[in-house]
């Protein structure tokens, strides 16, 4: 009987814990791109070149790849509570992020405070995964879908802190980084690991080949890392596109109206992250993921086409790319925890998110130097075999679990 009426409150506390869980996920996650907002700004007050604009961004990602293979080499995620670690990087994160406003405006300084808040996300990604799908066993694409809308929202959130702010960076940078601190007190207050929550493996530097050695997991794993090469350049690149395309239009205020846009499109990925999780549930991951990648890929392919056309004719093209480039995010992360050994689940989440951001940093910078060389009209094709190695994947994936059943 206390069995029942355990599993009956855990239900009931299921929802609650998700909704906490994602209102942290988008306050943290605003560190990300909050250099990223500031582009605009920052690159005509101190003069930087286009390498420079890039490391930026770029920083971060080389972060998060560096927190993220160390910590699935020590099994970070599977030997301290992902609240607990949550909590600590969503704050080494906030920190790092304020540090910028009041430290010297010198480029190395910079880059090396977007360093560390790399390296503070990869504490909470990853957690933040494993705590929702913690709490979730029936409806978990769902719920992972949700924190990852939570992440879009959040990674957007610089752009409109940018309007709201009257383009001052020093106050986008500090209100992205006390929101990574509160968010990190809400998780470690009102989210513990739930009642699925694994038990650890304890340290294992094999944990990583163990897991790997699975073919379903290293499918979906191709299918993130194909999915991560259109998504973060876009998202990195999508402010300065429109600012751009606005100006080639003559279009009044093209930064701020770039930047409102950009959060619309950016933002609206919330949405394509939660329904896309509800749909996989119920029509499968593999299948969910296929529909997304066609799609965005699509947008991907058109999107440089529309520069100087139009604001209202690049919103909508803008956001059908933003919602679809998402809608799948989620349900790779969902994959590695149905396949992997529940021992290594974090570490395998890190894993695949450490060598995911990895590729990030490589066609950040390549869509930059193509951005330079051909124009932005031709730039985000650079992003096409992302989709497409993606897709391969799922189509793999689903043929081979449909032949396991």
């Amino acid at each position: 009987m206390s069995d029942y009426f355990s599993a009956e409150k855990n239900k009931k506390d299921a929802p609650l814990k998700l909704v906490a869980l994602a209102a942290a996920m988008t306050g943290t996650m605003a560190t990300w791109f909050a250099g990223t907002a500031i582009l605009p700004e920052i690159t005509g007050i101190w003069q930087l070149n286009d390498m420079e604009t890039s490391l930026i961004t770029m920083m971060v990602q080389a972060g998060f790849v560096a927190g993220a293979l160390l910590s699935a080499f020590l099994n970070l995620p599977d030997r301290i509570l992902p609240n607990q670690l949550f909590f600590w990087s969503a704050c080494l994160a906030g920190g790092t992020t304020i540090l910028v406003v009041y430290l010297p405006s010198v480029l190395s300084i910079i880059l090396l405070c977007r360093f560390m808040t790399g390296m503070a996300l990869a504490g909470v990604y990853g957690p933040g995964l494993k705590l929702a799908s913690s709490w979730f066993r029936k409806g978990r694409g769902m719920a992972l879908g949700a924190v990852v809308g939570a992440l879009t929202l959040g990674s957007a959130a610089p752009h409109l802190f940018r309007i709201s702010a009257a383009a001052s960076w020093e106050t986008v940078l500090f209100l992205a980084g006390i929101c990574s601190i509160l968010a990190g007190i809400l998780v470690k207050g009102m989210v513990p690991p739930g009642p699925h929550h694994s038990k650890s493996g304890g340290f294992n530097p094999r944990a990583i080949p163990l897991v790997l050695k699975n073919k379903s997991v290293r499918l979906a794993n191709y299918g993130y890392f194909g999915h991560s090469w259109e998504l973060y350049a876009m998202w990195t690149w999508l402010a300065l596109f429109l600012t751009n395309s606005f100006k080639e239009s003559g279009q009044e205020s093209p930064s701020i109206l770039a930047s409102a846009l950009t959060f619309i499109i950016i933002g609206s990925g919330s949405l394509g992250a939660w329904a896309g999780g509800i749909l996989a549930d119920r029509i499968g991951r593999e299948t969910l993921a296929m529909g997304a990648l066609g799609i965005s890929g699509t947008m991907t392919f058109i999107i440089g086409f529309l520069y100087g056309a139009p604001a209202w004719l690049i919103a909508i093209a803008g956001m059908v790319w933003g919602i679809t480039i998402i809608a799948d995010s989620a349900q790779f992360s969902a994959l590695v925890t149905e396949h992997a050994d529940p021992r290594y689940i974090g570490s395998a989440l890190t894993f695949q998110l450490a060598v995911g951001y990895a590729l990030t940093i490589i066609i950040i910078w390549l869509t930059a130097w193509i951005q330079a060389w051909i124009g932005w009209q031709f730039a985000f094709l650079l992003l096409l075999p992302g989709p497409l190695l993606a897709f391969l994947s799922m189509v793999t994936l689903k043929r081979r679990l449909k032949n396991d059943a």
